[in-house]
C-alpha cells in the first residue's frame, strides 16, 4: 500500500516523514526534478520546471510512504495533505531563505487550497486526509497519519479555510 504525503513547501512534510520513519515506516522522498522530467529553470518563479504529467505517469509505486509536494498527482492508496496557516507558512519560508516572490507564490497557493483542489481532481474523496500542522508537533501529525494508514481513522478534508488571508496578501 502506498501512502502519499503532499503539501506546499513549509507545511511539515519532511519533519513528519522523519518521525514516520522513526516509527518504522518506509519513506521515499519525491525529489527527482532532473533527467526526463526536467524542462527548464524558470527565473520568474525561482524554481525548476518539471513535466509533472510525465513524472507522475512514470513513477513506480512503492510499498510505503512517498513524501513530496507533487505526490498528490500520483496514484496512491492513501493521500495526506499537510496544511499550514498562511502567516505561519510565510515565516517558515522566509527563514528558509525563499525569495519574496517564491514566498508569495507558495503562501497564495496555500490560501487558495491549490493542492487539495488538485488532489480532488485526481483521487476519490475517501482516501484523502487533510491535516493542519500550524500549531501541532510533527509527532502528533505522524501519529494521525499512522492511524490513517492502519485504518484507525478515516479520511477527512475540507475543514481548513485560509480565505481570510487572501486579502492580506495583496
Amino acid at each position: 500500500m502506498m501512502t502519499c504525503i503532499s503539501g506546499i513547501p513549509g507545511t511539515g512534510k519532511s519533519s513528519v516523514s522523519a518521525v514516520l520513519k522513526r516509527m518504522g515506516h518506509d519513506v521515499v522522498l519525491q525529489n527527482d526534478t532532473t533527467g526526463n522530467y526536467f524542462i527548464c529553470d524558470d527565473p520568474d518563479r525561482d524554481a525548476a520546471v518539471i513535466d509533472e504529467d510525465l513524472w507522475a505517469s512514470e513513477f513506480r509505486p512503492v510499498n510505503g510512504i512517498v513524501e513530496g509536494h507533487l505526490t498528490h498527482l500520483l496514484e496512491c492508496d492513501r493521500l495526506v495533505i499537510l496544511r499550514c496557516r498562511p502567516d505561519v507558512l510565510k515565516e517558515r519560508l522566509v527563514l528558509r531563505g525563499y525569495s519574496p516572490e517564491k514566498v508569495h507564490e507558495n503562501v497564495e497557493a496555500e490560501a487558495l487550497d491549490t493542492i487539495l483542489i488538485e488532489a480532488l481532481e485526481n483521487h476519490k474523496e475517501d482516501i484523502i486526509l487533510e491535516l493542519d500542522t500550524t500549531e501541532r508537533t510533527p509527532e502528533e501529525i505522524a501519529t494521525e497519519i499512522d492511524d490513517f494508514i492502519h485504518g484507525r481513522r478515516g479520511a477527512n478534508f475540507g475543514n481548513t479555510d485560509w480565505s481570510e488571508y487572501l486579502g492580506t496578501m495583496i
